[in-house]
């Protein structure tokens, strides 16, 4: 069971947080990654023209099977270097929240945005 509390981070200053630039994407297409530790899907996102269509891996099965998420649009950070998982490239990260188990719920806008909209 997931911790009911997390301690809050220090605190920022404002410019801090616009260095971290997340954006609104389309997921297009979604694959189980047997390859990974953790149960996993493989995911490209359509982040638009300006940003194009990034890789990204997330550790959702419990709540997501890949044939669910295509369409769905998620909010990913895409200024973060890519990092190596496994044997994939994930070039943005996708954001989610524990639920009351530990289980990744995707973070979404509530309604459809274009594609590459920045979280305000």
């Amino acid at each position: 069971m997931a911790q009911d509390f997390e301690a809050l981070a220090p605190q920022i200053a404002f410019d801090d947080y616009l260095r971290v630039d997340i954006r609104t994407g389309t997921i297009v297409e979604a694959e189980p990654f047997p390859e990974a530790r953790k149960p996993a899907i493989k995911m490209m996102i359509d982040f638009g023209p300006e940003i194009g269509v990034k890789k990204s891996s997330a550790q959702i099965t419990v709540h997501y099977q890949p044939q669910d998420l295509v369409g769905r649009q998620v909010m990913a950070v895409v200024n973060f270097p890519p990092r190596q998982i496994g044997p994939i490239r994930s070039e943005v990260l996708t954001l989610g929240f524990h639920d009351e188990d530990g289980a990744v719920v995707l973070a979404t806008p509530d309604k459809k945005v274009p594609n590459g909209r920045r979280l305000l």
